[in-house]
């Protein structure tokens, strides 16, 4: 019996004890809540449903004073995306000057 008992038996289901790495045990916050560590600084996170709220919340954002670099790069960057599509498109801009 001792040769087939090794074949034949059963094991004992092993106990894993699963901690996440960045969790607290104090019971504060949920390890499984993804969150992004910038949240808490948006104002646009938990902003009102709908495309009025959405649109006045990105508003008043892009009013704030921030990051005076920020706003230069994105102008400069919403720029040649612009200049990319009237090129694209073939646009002529001969209409705007006077002959």
């Amino acid at each position: 019996m001792g040769i087939l008992r090794k074949f034949t038996r059963i094991s004992k289901n092993r106990k894993y004890d699963y901690k996440p790495r960045f969790y607290d045990d104090k019971g504060k916050g949920s390890p499984f809540k993804i969150e992004s560590k910038f949240d808490k600084f948006r104002s646009t996170v938990n902003a009102p449903r709908g495309i009025k709220g959405k649109f006045n919340s990105a508003v008043d954002d892009f009013k704030t004073k921030g990051d005076r670099n920020m706003k230069i790069r994105f102008l400069i960057i919403l720029a040649v995306l612009i200049l990319v599509f009237l090129y694209i498109i073939d646009f002529d801009i001969s209409i705007f000057f006077k002959r």
